[in-house]
């Protein structure tokens, strides 16, 4: 029995003329023959699911360790809401959903063990050897890390989906990155998708740490009822639900602050794309801006509530303690494997003579990186705890 080949996106006759579409991907790396009963970006989102980095997600920080809590969210279900958020924007213009959520699912793929603490700690290390950035590392992950096919390495994803990935880049990184490093060097923009995800991933992360800060007892209603956004969604559900209980009003409160930002992006972008009258994919690239926004009043409303959580949560005294203590796990585990290789597991090791044949020193240290950047958090301190712990066995 012959395969079905799908000619195009699945509901494509519901798509934008803008919006990106299987039948006319810049294609993969290495070519491949059209998906049965699914559609490229299907076969991304599906590819990224089952990646060991996907998995590893469960147990990396989003801005509390782990083992603080089973109620906290982590990079996977982060991902999660995101995928969730960008699906309904991406469905509410036009926009090709299974692009949108195969993004979302891989943007964090790089992260360190212990969130941005322990991505600074491992770009300090990575400074002589060409910098980290996790941006960076959930691509180059999906291109080259996972080791799955017998045709070729990595995930071997659309070029959308990696432009989607790589959210930012340096000019010294774009050149070596070819296709999806042009925009970086032109000026250009990337899909409708990937701008959408990158809203709907600050949607997420603002809401859902506010969540996360109350049910640690680091945020106080109190004082986020100084932020516009919070406040306001507040004031709807008491005035509805006087008596509701504590737990309930956050919840009430979390899903209005996210339904207004999603309406209010919707709406925003919805006008600024019949402004500019896009015709294509092509269209959206070149128009010197992102096209995918909030209005004037929501965007000030984001960024006030940006800056109380980067004050209130992010530098509270104990997420400081944590994070101090997450650098120097990072720091110590580099340093560690960089004095003596032979401490790392055999497969670390060749993929580490690999790179240094290639690259000399920089790419050893690279290799010590990419072994670091994957671990979750507990692996991270377990690892640390086996070299520097004469009790620990092995």
């Amino acid at each position: 029995m012959t395969p079905v080949r799908l000619p195009t996106s699945p509901g494509a006759q519901h798509l934008a003329p803008y919006a990106c579409r299987d039948d006319r991907s810049r294609g993969r790396r290495y070519p491949e023959p059209a998906p049965s009963y699914r559609g490229e970006f299907q076969r991304d989102r599906d590819r990224i699911v089952h990646s060991a980095a996907f998995r590893r997600l469960e147990y990396k920080t989003q801005v509390f360790v782990s083992h603080e809590g089973d109620m906290f969210r982590t990079r996977l279900t982060h991902s999660l809401e995101v995928a969730q958020i960008s699906r309904t924007i991406a469905r509410v213009l036009g926009l090709n959903e299974d692009l949108c959520e195969g993004i979302a699912l891989a943007h964090d793929l790089g992260h360190t063990p212990f969130g941005h603490a322990g991505q600074d700690a491992l770009n300090t290390c990575m400074t002589p050897y060409g910098g980290f950035e996790h941006n960076l590392q959930s691509l180059r992950v999906v291109d080259v890390l996972e080791e799955k096919y017998a045709e070729f390495p990595g995930l071997n994803l659309t070029f959308e989906t990696r432009e989607g990935i790589l959210k930012h880049c340096a000019r010294e990184h774009a050149a070596a990155l070819g296709d999806v490093g042009e925009r970086f060097l032109t000026g250009r923009q990337p899909s409708l998708e990937a701008q959408v995800t990158n809203r709907a991933d600050e949607i997420a992360y603002n809401s859902h740490d506010v969540d996360d800060g109350l049910r640690a007892g680091f945020l106080t209603v109190e004082r986020l009822r100084e932020t516009a956004l919070f406040r306001g969604a507040h004031d709807e559900v008491q005035g509805r639900w006087p008596g509701l209980p504590l737990r309930r009003t956050i919840h009430e409160v979390i899903r209005r602050m996210i339904h207004r930002q999603v309406v209010d992006l919707v709406d925003a972008t919805a006008a600024a794309v019949a402004e500019r009258g896009p015709d294509g994919v092509d269209s959206i690239r070149a128009a010197g801006e992102p096209l995918v926004r909030f209005g004037p009043v929501m965007h000030e409303r984001h960024l006030e509530l940006k800056r109380f959580l980067s004050e209130h949560l992010y530098r509270h005294y104990r997420v400081h303690r944590m994070a101090l203590k997450a650098r120097r796990i990072v720091r110590e585990l580099f340093e560690a494997f960089m004095a003596d290789r032979r401490i790392l597991p055999p497969d670390s090791q060749a993929h580490l003579r690999e790179l240094e044949e290639r690259e000399g020193p920089s790419g050893a240290a690279r290799g010590i990186a990419d072994y670091v950047a994957g671990m979750t958090d507990r692996f991270a301190i377990r690892e640390h705890a086996r070299i520097y712990q004469p009790t620990e066995l092995t």
